[in-house]
């Protein structure tokens, strides 16, 4: 069943970029959920602003605190009849950096929930993992049947999580859920992302580092799309089943550069070429022909349109992003070729 009147859910990592969008979603239509908590830590990543247009909604509850912290978690899990996982770190670079954090939040603080989920009657547990899980790739697409083969700290941990709940699924019994997504993009996504920090460099008049040779393939998913995705996959999906939800839209980092440049009306010579990243997986791609099937799930949003919307997004909104960018803001004046200041 999709989420309806009467009942009642918790969005881990509710104040984060995907999470605020899938709040945002489940409280647009007045009549639906009886009530939505968001449990989030507020680090970094996670902005009371991004929840600010359904603040005053009384259906709304937010609840600072660390999903690995047990009491707090068995106290917010009480009374809830579906739970939607999406608390992690998720940034690759700071994961090669220092793996610890991965480590807990990803994998003890995903224990920790199954626990809370389990004890309180909890209907449906849907847990919200990523493609990097799988690996690399040269050609061809993953299904849900292939092996996970984790190669950054991040997708380790992310892989881990993932057994743990299948794990639960069926030592247990639990209905769990998991649903691997391509890269997201839309707005209110944190700017270490590559969209969002080449876009707000650009739009700071600064340059934009790519890895590499810009050779790196990735399949980009608009979030509206992907949190139609998980409302589907509460509604149809099977317990103890992976669902792979894509976007359909393959880029190589460099085409995807050259399309943020000339929507930014800027040259190429704003590309700062870096040194690669640490075991940079190739290319991502999933197969999400069994979405299609069993879920009914199919991208509306058109790469071309959604990227267009994003910019514009983040062109008309300086006051959300400006304050998480490192170092003076130098605005460009949008529709003129921006400057590098170094």
């Amino acid at each position: 069943m999709a989420p309806g009147s009467g009942e009642r859910l918790l969005v881990t990592g509710g104040a984060g970029f995907i999470g605020s969008a899938l709040v945002r979603t489940l409280l647009a239509e007045p009549g639906g959920v009886a009530r939505v908590t968001v449990l989030d830590k507020l680090t970094y990543a996670g902005n009371p602003a991004n929840l600010a247009p359904v603040a005053d909604d009384p259906r709304f509850r937010f609840v600072q605190g660390d999903i690995c912290d047990a009491a707090l978690v068995a106290e917010v899990m009480r009374g809830q009849d579906r739970v939607v996982h999406l608390a992690a770190e998720s940034h690759v670079d700071r994961s090669i950096e220092s793996a610890s954090g991965f480590v807990t939040t990803n994998v003890v603080g995903t224990q920790t929930l199954l626990d809370a989920a389990r004890r309180a009657g909890v209907a449906t547990f849907l847990h919200v993992s990523t493609d990097e899980v799988y690996g690399s790739l040269e050609s061809g697409a993953w299904p849900e049947t292939d092996p996970v083969s984790p190669n950054s700290p991040y997708s380790a941990s992310k892989a881990a999580s993932d057994l743990l709940c299948l794990a639960y699924a069926r030592t247990h019994g639990m209905d769990v859920r998991v649903t691997r997504c391509s890269n997201n993009y839309g707005p209110y996504q944190f700017p270490e992302k590559v969209i969002p920090l080449f876009v707000t460099n650009l739009l700071r008049g600064r340059p934009v580092p790519l890895y590499g040779d810009g050779g790196n393939v990735r399949d980009w998913l608009h979030v509206e799309d992907h949190c139609r995705g998980l409302l589907l996959a509460l509604e149809h999906g099977r317990p103890g089943e992976v669902y792979n939800l894509g976007g359909g839209a393959e880029l190589s980092n460099l085409e995807l550069t050259r399309t943020l440049l000339e929507l930014l009306d800027a040259g190429e010579e704003m590309i700062d070429w870096v040194e690669d990243r640490k075991g940079h997986d190739r290319r991502y791609s999933v197969d999400w022909a069994k979405a299609a099937a069993e879920l009914g799930y199919r991208p509306r949003r058109t790469f071309v349109d959604g990227l267009a919307d994003t910019v514009a997004w983040y062109r008309d909104n300086p006051g959300w992003w400006e304050p998480l960018c490192v170092g003076p803001a130098t605005a460009a004046v949008p529709g003129r070729r921006a400057e590098v200041r170094l």
